[in-house]
């Protein structure tokens, strides 16, 4: 399956970021297909195009602030929390696939999830991803950096 996914919070530098991070690997590990945009108060980074939505299969919104939904109109999508996002990503795809092998097109929220344009939810504090054990060599080039490195270390990395 062919997933787009957008992650926001106010900040965009952590929770954002390790859900992205959980969703990228989740869908890779499920063998979906995934890009994911994550917007902050920075902007937004790895946007997606017209072409990418069109071709998806599926949307999942895992946001803290309000993000419009208009571009993903006739879509199956998913809203929820960034929390969500760091912390349940499986269960994010478990919905997504099951609204596109019903057919439906239709807006479902998940946990901290609100509806309509806006997607702000119970927060995402105390979330978590990834311990310094998880870290591998190839891990310089996953967003945020080593997990083995401090927070500030590896937030230098990513403006970097």
């Amino acid at each position: 399956m062919n997933v787009v996914a957008v992650t926001s919070c106010p900040t965009g530098i952590a929770h954002c970021q390790m859900a992205a991070e959980n969703l990228e690997r989740t869908g890779e590990r499920l063998g979906h297909e995934i890009k994911v945009e994550v917007q902050g108060a920075v902007g937004t980074q790895n946007e997606l195009t017209a072409a990418e939505i069109d071709d998806a299969d599926a949307v999942i919104i895992a946001a803290d602030t309000a993000v419009s939904r208009d571009r993903f109109e006739g879509k199956p999508l998913v809203g929820a929390s960034v929390k969500d996002g760091v912390d349940d990503p499986e269960g994010l795809f478990e919905r997504a696939v099951d609204l596109v092998e019903a057919g439906e097109t239709r807006t479902i929220e998940v946990g901290g999830g609100s509806g309509g344009e806006s997607d702000a939810g119970a927060g995402a504090n105390g979330a978590t991803a990834g311990t310094a054990s998880d870290a591998t060599e190839d891990d310089s080039g996953r967003r945020g950096g080593d997990r083995g490195q401090g927070l500030l270390a590896r937030i230098k990395k990513l403006f970097s």
